[in-house]
């Protein structure tokens, strides 16, 4: 165990009684872990934990948050952003609460729950709407019981009682009015239900276990409920609520979340898992994007529009979408407009000590009476017409709830002109080829290359966070790229037997992208993966950093007379997961497939699903100018760090990749296997290759395991290993 700024030490540790922990006894790891998150609650303190595979880092998490939880009224909020992780999360819940019981929920997002299969804005109106009809059914009832009283009275002669019920038939009358016009108008039959109908059922059902988003869906749909608006309802008072990371990374989505579960951010304890990918995730959240298509929607929407503020937007508007289209015209290089397809083509606009292009052509394409004044009268006319199609749908005048474009584009380019030169910022601007018409398209977008700028006012605001991961280390750049002030961290290696496992370095030249193309070295990488499977006493993963690599030895595999194994390519647009089940349904098959791909991390390969792993050449990223700029960003930051830039945004991120990849094997105590990392880059030689030496940037304690070993030499390190294993069913392979 490693641990910086850690946990105090307790004597009783050892002895404690854990409420929550549903196994027979934790592992040594496990105890320590949960002691020292337990004494990091109690310190109001953020917690790092890398744990490798089989440390039971989520156990370690949940059970003294849990605990925590229960004994100072807070709720747990556990979140990934990787789907199977997101049923481990439900397996080990529903461990739990067969040991102490909680009131968990499994929380997703609307579109997946809805059953008349609306979006979010017509979903609001439909939810207003039949509120509104509820109500006003109650106040019907109300009055005609009040009614039917003062007719008893009239009857019994009653001085003003007549004049009373008068005043009441009169405004039943008005109720009955409105309330057929609201059901002329657009609401929905199962939130109806919902308010109408006894649903004790449900929540009893509900929290007798720990149900999945499906289940939810498929039980209110056989009683025509909606299980999204009860499951909201049913979240305050909960322990446990499991959910994505946009939940919390979105700072407007996160208000109303802790507004469902009815606490303030201090009542709130996040536990992260596969935490290495909140940079990245924060990242996209706080970037904003406006294509073309938005800009000419909002000036065909202004064209008919009777208000004097009309003329503003239809200036700002108008001339940021002329900008648009010039700028993209103008950063086309030769030959580039034709190789744009469907997919979105970065076009370069920065420009060093002054603004960016599509900023200074918007600045000369403008004419009105100021950027600014202009801009916020389009704001003001947005947010009319917004409000005028959600009547028109509330009303019925509309079948679906428009979107107002003008509000969009207005909203947008506020926020190009006043962030656009920020630190952190980058301008973008990207191109793609509509498939139906073959139209080139562009789209601005505010690129956010400081992801802290997102995750450290959520880290301030809740109670703590538990970070885990199996790549977190280095911690302090963890904590400096997501503004984590002074956490407690801790680390665990794999605590399975050593002898279970060898991760070897092959020393093949640097694969740059230069050395890639070398017939030689592909001749062999070729035969070095041949080898690899052919010596693997059951399936071989194979980790490339592109698809197009894993295509180029896929084709070469295929040809090869001694690649006599069943072979599998993972090829992006794909489900991953559908080769992975074929693939282990396999005992002797390869599957190439990218390092950037779905299947390194978080997807399990147990036992001969996957013996061996290779991840060949170091994956850096595509060098793209979205990369350079995070780089700069980091360089400004961090002004004083020798290559600050190259380490955070290329280097890091890169090798936790790679470990993530290294882990896809060995998944128990008795599991065992052999991790290849083919690359010079790896071995001892890396010492004198300066920032592209990587072996330095792996923990300490998984370089003592890396063995240099030259390319012809891995199969006979191999058939010794696994012989020593008596994995082999029948005879060994002959090298």
């Amino acid at each position: 165990m490693a641990h910086a700024n850690g946990p105090r030490d307790d004597d009783n540790d050892s002895e404690r009684a854990w409420r929550f922990f549903p196994y027979d006894e934790p592992y040594p790891n496990q105890e320590a872990a949960m002691s020292g998150i337990s004494d990091a609650l109690d310190d109001e303190r953020n917690v790092l934990l890398e744990g490798a595979t089989g440390t039971g880092k989520t156990i370690s998490a949940l059970v003294p948050a849990l605990e925590y939880a229960r004994e100072h009224d807070k709720t747990v909020v556990i979140t990934t952003n990787v789907h199977q992780q997101m049923r481990q999360f439900i397996e080990d819940a529903r461990a739990i609460t067969r040991r102490e019981p909680i009131r968990a929920v499994v929380f997703r997002g609307k579109s997946s729950m809805c059953h008349i299969d609306v979006g979010f804005q017509e979903c609001q109106t439909l939810r207003d709407t039949t509120r509104s009809i509820v109500e006003k059914e109650s106040d019907k009832s109300e009055l005609s019981e009040q009614a039917q009283t003062l007719l008893d009275r009239m009857r019994e002669g009653e001085s003003g009682a007549g004049e009373a019920r008068t005043a009441v038939t009169n405004e039943l009358d008005a109720i009955d009015d409105e309330l057929e016009q609201l059901k002329e108008g657009n609401y929905c039959d199962h939130y109806y239900n919902n308010l109408t109908q006894n649903t004790d059922e449900f929540f009893q059902w509900l929290f007798d276990d720990v149900r999945t988003p499906d289940e939810i869906f498929e039980h209110a749909g056989r009683q025509d409920l909606c299980g999204y608006e009860l499951l909201k309802e049913g979240m305050e008072g909960v322990d446990l609520v499991v959910c994505n990371y946009h939940h919390l990374l979105d700072p407007m989505i996160r208000e109303q979340f802790f507004r469902w579960l009815d606490r303030e951010a201090d009542d709130i304890i996040t536990v992260f898992d596969e935490a290495h990918n909140i940079e990245g995730a924060a990242r996209d959240h706080a970037s904003r994007a406006l294509t073309e298509n938005t800009l000419e929607s909002a000036m065909n929407e202004l064209v008919d529009v009777d208000d004097s503020r009309a003329e503003s937007a239809r200036n700002v508007v108008g001339a940021f979408l002329d900008a648009l289209r010039e700028s993209y015209d103008e950063a086309f290089g030769f030959g580039e407009r034709e190789q744009v397809g469907e997919n979105w083509y970065d076009l370069s606009i920065a420009s060093q000590g002054r603004r960016d292009d599509l900023t200074m052509e918007f600045l000369r394409s403008y004419e009105g009476r100021g950027i600014d004044v202009e801009v916020e009268l389009a704001l003001q006319l947005g947010k009319r017409l917004d409000e005028q199609y959600e009547d028109e749908y509330k009303n019925g005048e509309a079948t679906t709830r428009k979107e107002c474009q003008t509000l969009q584009a207005a909203n947008f380019i506020a926020d190009w002109m006043e962030m656009g030169d920020e630190l952190g910022r980058h301008p973008m601007l990207s191109v793609r080829r509509d498939g139906g018409t073959e139209e080139i398209y562009g789209r601005a977008e505010l690129y956010t290359c400081i992801p802290r700028d997102v995750t450290r006012e959520l880290f301030n605001e809740v109670h703590a966070s538990i970070l885990m991961s199996a790549t977190l280390r280095p911690f302090d750049v963890t904590e400096q790229t997501l503004g984590l002030e002074k956490p407690v961290t801790m680390a665990y290696g794999l605590e399975y037997p050593e002898e279970n496992r060898r991760t070897f370095a092959v020393s093949l030249p640097a694969l740059f992208s230069s050395e890639r193309d070398n017939p030689a070295t592909q001749e062999t990488i070729e035969q070095l993966l041949v080898d690899a499977a052919r010596f693997t006493p059951g399936n071989t993963l194979v980790f490339f950093p592109s698809y197009a690599e894993a295509e180029r030895y896929h084709e070469r595999l295929r040809a090869n007379p001694m690649a006599d194994f069943d072979f599998f390519l993972d090829e992006p647009g794909v489900r991953a997961e559908e080769a992975r089940q074929e693939f282990v349904g396999k005992d002797d098959a390869i599957l190439l497939t990218s390092l950037w791909g779905t299947l390194a991390e978080g997807v399990s390969f147990d036992g001969d699903d996957a013996r061996t792993v290779v991840v060949v050449g170091v994956p850096y990223p595509h060098l793209s100018e979205r990369l350079e700029a995070v780089q700069d960003a980091y360089d400004r930051i961090y002004r004083g760090k020798k290559e600050a830039g190259w380490r955070y945004a290329v280097e890091i991120p890169t090798i936790r990749k790679t470990r993530q990849a290294l882990g896809r094997v060995i998944r128990a105590p008795d599991d065992f296997g052999v991790r290849i990392l083919a690359d010079k880059r790896y071995t001892r030689e890396s010492s004198s290759m300066g920032k592209y030496g990587v072996r330095g940037s792996f923990p300490v304690e998984e370089r003592a395991e890396l063995v240099d070993i030259a390319p012809e030499k891995l199969k006979f390190a191999m058939l010794n290993f696994y012989n020593d294993h008596d994995a082999y069913d029948g005879d060994p392979p002959r090298p």
